[in-house]
């Protein structure tokens, strides 16, 4: 069984790694992607059976998919910047990002 997600959907996040902030926009409880991007990206050799996350790179223009060991909570209390931001989130409250309406 999947362990519960260190982090939320609208947390900012520090890649421990690659020294970069970002916001999360989706969580997966484990590895869903293919066996081929984990081969050739995931380098470290994370686990597959711990969440993983999607986050918004910020000051880039792409996204990243990353896995939970490799993440901190990043407590600055700054916002991010992304082009999506705003497909995803309607504010920037408290050092999280939150979202007052439904994503259908």
């Amino acid at each position: 069984m999947a362990n519960k997600p260190q982090f939320t959907i609208g947390q900012v996040v520090h890649h421990k790694l690659f020294d970069y902030r970002g916001v999360v926009v989706d969580i997966d409880p484990t590895f869903s992607l293919s066996e081929e991007w984990y081969d050739q990206v995931a380098k470290s050799r994370p686990p597959k059976d711990a969440p993983w996350y999607r986050v918004l790179v910020g000051g880039a223009l792409h996204e990243t998919y990353v896995a939970e060991r490799n993440l901190e909570e990043d407590n600055s209390g700054t916002p991010i910047e992304h082009p999506l931001l705003g497909e995803f989130f309607d504010a920037f409250e408290n050092g999280h990002y939150v979202r007052s309406r439904s994503l259908n």
